[in-house]
């Protein structure tokens, strides 16, 4: 026998329409009153033109002291976030405006802004070294790495190279080296290491990433992002209207729109960054939410068929729980999973899987909530005949 998870429950959920429809609008309206008059909503580097600099510090140093050190540097404008462990890894946003003659010249010179946080923060930090000629290893890139390799093992450098500072060599996993023994540790040949020890010295810092963008290049990504999430909307206003009827395309527009501003005014409360990624979390929600959704309408259009001489409302109450054990359990996997990402995924994901886990429990709610009472608000408007039950 089948396993039976969930045995199909009687729930009156169109009966709650009204509150479910009020309960929305609260949350909606919530968002709005804060974007407008309460913290906003904070735009990420993609979209507000900036650099945005990750760092790791050899050792640990408090934020105040992160940022006195801009501040004294004329930087003071900068943001500073801790990320990873604790004093040892910032995330710094400079946004100071810069005034160019056009799009490139703006990010030449918030590239500059970006060399500058990390020369202040470098400080100096190796000058006596790098005055003798040694490079920073935890600075140096692959190719200059490699460049400097080959030189005494020229044959082998690629390889070092690879095992020192490539997509899974040692730096890249650990953030930054603090002893040379790590290199042994890690197989590299103890000639090897020796004659790194005598070519470079391990600097306070190490940059993990820098990402730059121009104000003018923002602006444009604002708009695109915008265009691609109504045009995602629309597309799929297109498909339900084909595939089934007008008032259900109708129902999955405002269905889907709901979950794109549901989850934007408790994403906004959160003070969280507005970036790429987090527009592809939009997207994603969409495409997981109309899941659903067609799912629903599915069996209301089977159940109509069957069930001539029932109420729209009776049907559409039957179809919800009859897909209602279908529902929680996909939505269950996905949220785990979400859940293990947000947790254990790292900084750099942990603002998507946090968007996605608002966005799939959402989904589930607007399907629930809301596909099914606006296509009977439709049919109550326009074919007002076919809501009631015909006469047995």
């Amino acid at each position: 026998m089948p396993l039976i998870l969930f045995k199909t429950p009687k729930i009156p959920f169109m009966k709650y329409r009204f509150v479910f429809l009020g309960i929305t609008l609260a949350i909606v309206l919530a968002g709005f009153l804060n974007i407008v008059f309460g913290n906003g909503l904070k735009m990420g580097v993609d979209f507000a033109g900036g650099t945005l600099v990750r760092v790791m510090l050899k050792t640990p140093v408090p934020v105040s002291e992160v940022r006195q050190t801009l501040k004294d540097a004329g930087l003071d404008n900068s943001t500073i976030q801790e990320t990873g462990k604790a004093g040892h890894e910032f995330q710094i946003r400079t946004t100071q405006i810069v005034k160019a003659a056009d799009a490139q010249q703006e990010i030449e010179a918030h590239q500059k802004l970006g060399d500058s946080v990390i020369a202040a923060l470098r400080g100096k930090d190796g000058e006596a070294e790098t005055a003798r000629g040694l490079k920073d290893l935890n600075a140096i890139d692959s190719a200059g790495l490699t460049a400097l390799l080959s030189t005494a093992f020229a044959a082998d450098a690629a390889q070092i190279t690879e095992k020192i500072s490539g997509p899974t060599g040692l730096r890249t996993s650990k953030g930054i080296l603090t002893d040379y023994a790590e290199l042994q540790e890690a197989g590299i040949k103890p000639e090897v290491v020796t004659f790194l020890k005598d070519k470079t010295f391990l600097g306070k810092l190490t940059v993990l990433s820098k990402e730059t963008v121009g104000p003018q290049a923002g602006a444009d990504l604002r708009r695109k992002a915008v265009l691609a999430t109504i045009w995602s909307l629309i597309a799929m206003l297109v498909y339900i209207a084909v595939r089934f009827k007008i008032e259900y395309g109708v129902s999955a527009i405002i269905t889907l729109t709901q979950d794109v501003l549901v989850t934007l005014a408790v994403y906004s409360f959160t003070s969280r960054e507005i970036n790429l990624a987090i527009i592809a979390a939009f997207l994603t929600i969409v495409g997981f939410s109309i899941n659903d959704t067609i799912v629903i309408f599915d069996r209301v259009r089977e159940n109509q068929k069957a069930m001539r001489k029932e109420s729209l409302i009776a049907i559409m109450n039957l179809s919800i729980n009859q897909c209602l054990g279908r529902t929680i359990i996909t939505t269950g996997t996905v949220f785990l999973t979400l859940l293990a990402l947000f947790l254990f995924g790292g900084s750099v994901i942990n603002d998507f899987a946090f968007c996605m886990l608002i966005g799939s429990i959402e989904g589930v709610y607007s399907t629930i909530s809301m596909s099914c009472p606006v296509v009977l608000w439709w049919t109550q408007i326009f074919k007002p005949q076919k809501v009631v039950a015909r006469k047995k």
